[in-house]
């Protein structure tokens, strides 16, 4: 039997059976040495001729838990001398809007979206006060400035808003924060606002402005209570447009 196994494939767990979950099998115990920390970005799984000896498997069989790994984002392959499956460095920025996705199939609301929205960036912004660096602040002051040169321009107005509330969130220097308001804004955030007018273009760049500063001078309370304010605001105008259209197409739904 081949040694160049990770040692967290444990010995003597050779499959005794036979059917469409063999490759599920191994799968589990590489997702479960993972979440134990017994494998780390880098490590070396093996080979397809590897796993298929380990396991007493076909390589087929190897050959497909190896592929589903691949595509959850677990192990990455080289193919040829030298060749094998490593633990693939982690990028959950990758499954955001496969998450976004899952949520948009399952039939979430209006509501329940913004409700949880309203959460991550109240929070985003009350860390980025804490956290935030100079070349954030830099970020959100450029943002702003970019936005009011936008003002008439709804696609581009609509995109920079995006990025702001994303500046924001980043600014939390919260990885997990961050992926989970990227899918949120995958299902809530349009490309374009047809209904936005100039007035409340002013009056969204108004508020950003206002949510920059208590960031820039270290007032978390103040920053969590403006991005409440504001995402709240939001939720209310999405879920009456929803509940007044029960249209879920992109383009009817409110930006901020």
């Amino acid at each position: 039997m081949s040694t160049r196994l990770h040692p967290a494939i444990k010995r003597g767990e050779v499959l005794a059976f036979r059917g469409p979950t063999l490759s599920a099998r191994i799968i589990t115990q590489v997702r479960e040495a993972l979440f134990a920390r017994e494998m780390r970005p880098g490590d070396f799984l093996g080979t397809e001729k590897d796993l298929a000896e380990r396991f007493g498997v076909s390589r087929i069989v190897a050959r497909d838990a190896l592929r589903t790994l691949e595509a959850l984002g677990i192990v990455e392959i080289k193919v040829g001398a030298g060749g094998g499956a490593r633990i693939a460095q982690g990028n959950p920025r990758l499954f955001a809007e496969a998450l976004a996705v899952q949520l948009d199939l399952t039939g979430v609301t209006a509501g329940e979206i913004m409700d949880a929205q309203r959460a991550i960036e109240s929070l985003t912004a009350e860390l980025a006060a804490i956290h935030g660096t100079a070349t954030d602040h830099a970020r959100l002051h450029a943002l702003n400035a970019e936005t009011a040169r936008a003002i008439t321009d709804v696609a581009a107005f609509t995109r920079l808003g995006r990025e702001f509330h994303l500046a924001v969130a980043e600014a939390s220097h919260n990885r997990v924060l961050v992926v989970e308001l990227i899918s949120l804004q995958h299902v809530s955030w349009p490309l374009r606002n047809p209904t936005l007018t100039p007035v409340v273009a002013r009056r969204i760049l108004s508020v950003h402005q206002e949510l920059a500063a208590p960031i820039e001078i270290r007032d978390a309370a103040s920053a969590r209570r403006v991005m409440d304010e504001h995402v709240k605001m939001i939720r209310a105008r999405r879920v009456a447009e929803h509940d007044h259209t029960h249209d879920h197409t992109v383009a009817e739904r409110d930006c901020c």
